[in-house]
């Protein structure tokens, strides 16, 4: 098959995961990513040997208190932040819900207004519609262009003196897309309302600042980069009034109470410091390589097939969504057992139902319903492009 790329244009990968030796083809790194090796012996002595509460002032207290410590500087450091802005929680879904709740509460509004925009995570949208139910608010939802970005023009005139907060994504989960964020924080510091960032998908993957970008708040999610599930953090800005998700014995800057879980953060700390060297030695070039070449591949063995929804180029360098002429996604993953990836679409009481993202950008029901999410990772080879562009083709042949 043409457009392969040589070995000098493609560096090679990491030593392959030992979770991914035996399994198919694994292109669905953004729905959760193998957890690093190295990131697991980062965390391992805080299950065992380091176990005290780091809260207690006696020995047993003073690693853990210090370990965590040190995971907050190496997440801070990644995002250009401080590290007592570093605030640790849960999950992603936890920390949109600290940041939406926690500002709009704090903003001590007879009814605040909060904007959004179409294709942001449930985690902010569902967040939104609660808080009109529970709190009083009112949710301005922008919608999003054929590349499913914000037009910066329609948030300026969605902003009033009521609005308290703004929350875009920095890059959607389905289809990589980069939003401008520095210029959507911009217009909402210009009419007094803070913005919030879920950075989910994109720290790591491409460099975000926030002081750069000017965003009041930024959740990290862990697993989405080599960190275990339950570990992530909200960047809160020096000084942003915020009313705590949980309430107690003052943990987490009194954002978050509870006995901090220090080898979650430990974990969450060295996925940093390994993803702030990894943005720094071109692995993002390399995967991009990787991602160009798949799609490359596929639109030489499907002429004239292939679509891609999505930026082409305003997106994460391990993204590739595409749909292919006369053929349904979930059908196509069905027969190519080599791969493991995932589309946008769901299945409810036997109807397919398409993806809400792909909608919200035009796409066509038809089109939406053959959508592929491809996304690479650490660990993704040559090889494994070979294998899942020659499956995907099969699949896609006409019979």
């Amino acid at each position: 098959m043409e457009g392969t790329m040589s070995d000098t244009m493609i560096p090679r990968s990491k030593p392959r995961h030992p979770g991914l030796a035996n399994g198919p083809v694994y292109l669905d790194y953004n729905a959760t990513t193998p957890v690093d090796p190295r990131v697991i012996e980062a965390m391992s002595p805080h299950l065992t040997e380091f176990f005290g509460n780091p809260s207690s002032s006696h020995p047993y207290g003073a690693e853990p208190r210090a370990a965590l410590a040190d995971a907050r500087a190496e997440l801070a450091a990644l995002i250009g932040a401080r590290p007592h802005e570093v605030v640790f929680t849960s999950s992603g879904s936890e920390a949109d819900l600290l940041a939406l709740r926690g500002v709009v509460l704090a903003s001590n509004r007879s009814r605040p207004h909060v904007i959004t925009q179409v294709t942001e995570h449930p985690a902010v949208l569902e967040t939104c519609r609660a808080l009109e139910r529970l709190h009083g608010g009112r949710v301005t939802v922008l919608p999003v262009d054929g590349d499913g970005l914000v037009d910066p023009a329609a948030l300026a005139a969605a902003l009033t003196e009521e609005t308290v907060l703004v929350s875009v994504m920095a890059a959607n989960n389905e289809t990589g897309a980069l939003q401008p964020i520095t210029e959507l924080a911009a217009l909402a510091h210009e009419h007094g309302a803070l913005f919030h960032c879920d950075a989910a998908q994109a720290v790591g993957k491409v460099r975000l600042d926030v002081g750069a970008s000017g965003v009041d708040l930024l959740t990290v999610v862990g697993h989405k980069m080599y960190a275990p599930k339950g570990a992530a953090a909200l960047y809160v800005r020096d000084g942003v009034p915020l009313e705590p998700v949980v309430y107690g014995g003052g943990q987490e800057h009194g954002l978050r109470a509870g006995t901090e879980n220090v080898a979650l953060a430990v974990a969450l700390g060295a996925a940093a410091r390994l993803a702030d060297e990894e943005l720094a030695d071109g692995t993002a070039g390399r995967i991009a390589a990787l991602r160009d070449d798949l799609h490359r591949r596929l639109t030489t063995a499907l002429p004239g097939r292939v679509r891609l929804n999505g930026p082409e180029r305003r997106r994460l360098p391990n993204t590739l969504n595409i749909s292919i002429d006369g053929a349904l996604g979930h059908e196509l993953l069905a027969s190519s057992p080599e791969i493991a990836a995932s589309t946008g679409s769901a299945c409810h009481s036997g109807a397919r139902i398409p993806s809400p993202v792909l909608t919200a950008m035009g796409v066509s029901t038809e089109r939406a319903l053959g959508a592929l999410r491809l996304t690479l990772g650490r660990w993704t080879t040559e090889r494994d492009i070979t294998v899942a562009a020659t499956a995907l083709a099969r699949a896609a042949a006409p019979n």
